[in-house]
């Protein structure tokens, strides 16, 4: 029977690589073309639409409109906005169709995967690649994990680059729970 402390330091080895692998000037651009948007959109299918809902709702705390495509009071996508796009192929359908219609509305496309070969890779002007072969854990765990890390961690810089504190974010956090 495998126990909690060697499955956890085989999930937190295999985070550690991963993150450490991603490209920091890619992030950098990445951060800065959010900073400068008008909106925030973002794209996705199980669990991975998961991670990319709380990076929206961490976005919104941040004072930077963030939707996720197909919500209620998703506005319009124009050429002022960016629309994010993970996808661990890079060849799930619904992120690919709603990827083509964005830029038939030129709004600017990050891609974060793991496949340089993929439609989505073709269609983006950031590809973030979450470089990770051979994980140990189950089915895509270990992309799913880094998604929601990486977004974290971009949300932690616009943070620190805005110089909010825990006061003004606290303000955008929902009181209705």
């Amino acid at each position: 029977m495998t126990e909690y402390t060697e499955v956890k330091n085989i999930v937190i080895n295999e985070i550690d690589t991963t993150l450490d692998g991603i490209d920091k000037k890619k992030i950098e651009k990445s951060i800065s073309l959010i900073c400068s948007a008008d909106k925030i959109f973002v794209v996705g299918t199980g669990r991975t639409l998961l991670m990319l809902q709380a990076f929206v709702k961490r976005l919104n705390h941040l004072g930077i409109k963030g939707y996720f495509v197909g919500e209620i009071n998703q506005p319009p996508i124009t050429e002022k906005d960016i629309l994010i796009v993970a996808s661990g192929s890079g060849k799930t359908i619904i992120p690919v169709s709603i990827t083509n219609l964005a830029r038939k509305y030129n709004a600017k496309i990050i891609y974060i995967g793991t496949n340089s070969k993929s439609p989505l890779y073709k269609l983006a002007n950031i590809f973030i690649e979450i470089p990770f072969r051979n994980s140990k854990q189950i089915m895509n765990s270990l992309f799913e994990q880094n998604l929601l890390l990486l977004c974290d961690i971009i949300c932690f810089i616009i943070a620190e680059k805005k110089g909010l504190d825990i006061k003004t974010l606290w303000k955008n956090h929902a009181n209705l729970e």
